[in-house]
This record gives structure tokens, C-alpha cells and sequence, in this order.
């Protein structure tokens, strides 16, 4: 039997925030060794282009490619595959594809002005970015669910072209990512992984474009080089580790939590699963279930590894304490496990995603739901948001003075300018002022 320990936790104790400190704490270390050989990788890409991707590829993924053009995969095989997939997995794709579509439609954001009594008129440009790149991760693992939440909100925002690239070590392609890539509406996919599929993206080669943006995750080189090109191009965040929050009233059937808690716990053994609830008998069950299902689980030893190191059971004294834990946590994936989540959602500040009573089980929101699962982690739910359309429209602001208004306005300038010392300012908003068409 897989043995596992978790910690458990009093928010009345005296020491709580110092223990719920110590149990957050992740150190995002950057390994300077992986910096170092990082940035060799990305510049090598900027200077020599093809010719370094080829040799990265051929190095880190065994796949050997005399031309760029034998790592690209045609519209028409990602179409080949949609069809070769069984049919369970194409239904399941296409129904996932259609509830990430529908509700990110919801997210677009259009251009508006208005014009103010003198005749000037102010507003917003809403654009979407030409040209997007997303990171798939490949080799052991295939996710064409992040396929979809990726690139349907760049789709859906209007983005012109979607560049997919996917690791392929040895040249195994896994249908169902092309699959999704079909469905998502992806323009070019190539088969390309690591610091060098990234660098490829942003400064581009003589076979793959620039694009403005990249997206989506990765393993720590892949990380630390959208970090290195985060300038160069926009970047969507830098994930730590998954985190599950499930807050409980006792009333849930334990199995439930404790598999719940499990769905995060299987991803690797830095990931996070933490639940808080007031009865302190119901903590007990829930780790009795975990105990109890663990052995059954593909993955027990990350789960027991991750559950042991960072997993934790808090007890509270109420729903409200709880909210006010959870705000300190700032979690991934928030569940409220409780009679009445609409009550409780509303004392909540801070989540990635939230996930409302005892049937919504966060992996739903993992491939389906519609919301995206592309979220903050690491406690930047504090400040940041989920992957959404807005990531891939920019804003323009929109000034348009009447002869009346830069007359007016040109006043307030032109003595905020002299107070700060810039003459030209002031005497270029003053050219306006008393003008022929203003009088």
C-alpha cells in the first residue's frame, strides 16, 4: 500500500499563517545552468534560423530533418487525423471545442467612442494580434485539451494565424493534438519542442514566422525561454505547479473530495491539493477515502509524493473563516462544496477559477466546461486572470479634438507642460489655441 502523510492544519492556532506560509511556499528557482544553456539555444536560433532548429531537434528529440519543411504538418494531415481517431474521442473533441467557443464568444471585447459636448471624440480601437504561437507539450504526455483552450480564444479573438508547435520525440505524432488542432482552426503546426521551438517563434526563421505572442505550457526550458523572449513578444504567464482548493461543508461524500483532490495531486509531485472545511470528522473520512482509493489510482506514488509534501487538511471554525483562508491561498481551482455556493462565491476575492457546488468537479473544467484552464497559479490569482479573448485583442486609445476642444484642452496642457518644463509641449498644444477655426 502506497503510504502517504498529510499535514493537517488549525486556522485557530497561534501559529497558522507562519505553518499555511510555509506549506505555500514554491520556490520558482531559476536554475542558472538552464538559463545559461537557454539563452545559447535562442540565440543560436536568432542567428542561424533553419539550421540551428534542425540541429536542436535532431539533438533533444532524436527526429532527424534534412529541410524545415519535413517538421511541418499539412492542414490536410491534421484533417487525415480528425478522421483516423475513433469516433468517441472526435465527439468528445468537437463537443469540448463548441462550450470553450460558445463561452469565450461571451469575452470579445469591441471598439467604442464617444464624443464630449465640444465636438472631440474619444475612444478604444479593439484589435486582435496578427499572428499567435502556441506551445503544446509533447513525447510522454498528449494534450489536446490545451490544444483547444489555447487556440479557439486566439480564434475566437480574431487572431489572423495560429502557429502550433509540438514536440514529436523519435517522430511519434499523437492524432488526437491534431485532431484538436483541426477542430481549433490552427493555420501550421510544426514539430518542434524546447527553448528552440520558442525561440523559433519569436524572432522566427526562414520557414517559421514571428508571431506576437506565445502560449501555452511547458517544462522548465520551455519556461525559462519565454521568460528570456517575454519583450521580444507577449507571453501568456509563467505556470508553477497545478493547484486544487476544495472547500467543504462535511456534507459531500468523502470519495468524492478525496478524488478531487487527487486530479490535481497526479500531475506531478509539486503539485497542490489543500481542503478546508469546519467539521473535523469529515476531514478525518475524506483521508480515510484517500487511503482508501489511492492504491487504485495509475499514479499513486506522485499522487502519495505530492499529498505527503504539499498536500494539506485545514480545519476552520465556519464557511466564512474558510473564505477568508482561501483568499490567502489564492488558488488554481477553487471548489465550494457547500449547500449554497452562490453565498460563499460572494466572500471570495481571489481564484483562478471557481467551481460551484458539490456536482462540479474541477475536471470538467479541465476539458469541457467552456471556461479556460489556463489559470494563475503560485497565488498570482492576487492580480492575474484565466487565459481569455482579451489575451489576444490589444487596445488602441482613439483622440479626435474639435478646433473648440484643443482650444479648451490646449490651455490645461499647455500650464502642465511649463510646470514640467517642456516648452515644445506647451507651445505645440498653444499653436491651437485661439485658432482661426476656433474662433
Amino acid at each position: 500500500m502506497t503510504d502517504v502523510s498529510i499535514t493537517r492544519l488549525s486556522a485557530a492556532a497561534a501559529d497558522f499563517d507562519n505553518a499555511l506560509s510555509r506549506l505555500l511556499a514554491w520556490e520558482d528557482s531559476v536554475d542558472h545552468q538552464v538559463t545559461e544553456s537557454v539563452r545559447h539555444i535562442l540565440n543560436e536560433v536568432k542567428l542561424r534560423g533553419d539550421q540551428a532548429v534542425l540541429e536542436y531537434t535532431a539533438r533533444f528529440d532524436q527526429l532527424e530533418a534534412l529541410t524545415m519543411a519535413e517538421l511541418e504538418i499539412s492542414v490536410t494531415r491534421m484533417e487525415q487525423a480528425l478522421e483516423q481517431i475513433p469516433e468517441d474521442q472526435r465527439e468528445a473533441l468537437e463537443a469540448a471545442a463548441e462550450r470553450i467557443r460558445d463561452y469565450h464568444m461571451h469575452q470579445r471585447q469591441e471598439s467604442w467612442q464617444y464624443t464630449d459636448s465640444d465636438g472631440t471624440v474619444l475612444g478604444q480601437k479593439v484589435t486582435p494580434l496578427d499572428r499567435v504561437g502556441i506551445y503544446v507539450p509533447g513525447g510522454k504526455a498528449a494534450y489536446p485539451s490545451s490544444v483547444l483552450m489555447n487556440a479557439i480564444p486566439a480564434k475566437v479573438a480574431g487572431v489572423t494565424e495560429v502557429i502550433m508547435v509540438v514536440p514529436t520525440p523519435a517522430g511519434v505524432v499523437n492524432d488526437m493534438v491534431l485532431a484538436a488542432a483541426a477542430i481549433a482552426g490552427v493555420d501550421r503546426v510544426f514539430t518542434l519542442g524546447g527553448a528552440q521551438a520558442v525561440g523559433a517563434l519569436a524572432y522566427g526563421t526562414e520557414t517559421v514566422p514571428a508571431v506576437d505572442k506565445i502560449v501555452g505550457p511547458g517544462n522548465i526550458y520551455v519556461a525559462t525561454a519565454k521568460r528570456e523572449v517575454f519583450g521580444t513578444v507577449g507571453i501568456d504567464m509563467i505556470a508553477g505547479p497545478s493547484e486544487i482548493l476544495v472547500i467543504c461543508d462535511g456534507n459531500t461524500d468523502p470519495d468524492w473530495i478525496a478524488m478531487d483532490l487527487f486530479s490535481q495531486a497526479e500531475h506531478d509531485e509539486q503539485a497542490q491539493s489543500i481542503l478546508i472545511s469546519p467539521d473535523e470528522d469529515f476531514l478525518d473520512a475524506v483521508e480515510a477515502s484517500i487511503r482508501e482509493l489511492l492504491p487504485t489510482l495509475e499514479r499513486a506514488d506522485i499522487v502519495a509524493k505530492s499529498l505527503s509534501d504539499r498536500g494539506a487538511m485545514i480545519l476552520v471554525k465556519d464557511l466564512d473563516q474558510a473564505a477568508e483562508v482561501s483568499d490567502k491561498i489564492a488558488p488554481e481551482h477553487l471548489e465550494l462544496s457547500v449547500d449554497n455556493p452562490e453565498e460563499l462565491v460572494d466572500k471570495i476575492r481571489h481564484a483562478g477559477a471557481i467551481f460551484m457546488g458539490r456536482y462540479t468537479a474541477e475536471a470538467l473544467g479541465d476539458y469541457c466546461a467552456g471556461p479556460n484552464h489556463v489559470l494563475p497559479t503560485s497565488g498570482t490569482a492576487r492580480f492575474s486572470s484565466p487565459l481569455g479573448v482579451y489575451d489576444f485583442q490589444k487596445r488602441s486609445s482613439l483622440i479626435g479634438f474639435s478646433a473648440a476642444g484643443a482650444d479648451r484642452m490646449g490651455r490645461v496642457a499647455s500650464v502642465l507642460a511649463r510646470g514640467e518644463g517642456l516648452t515644445a509641449h506647451a507651445l505645440s498644444a498653444e499653436y491651437r489655441i485661439n485658432s482661426t477655426e476656433a474662433e
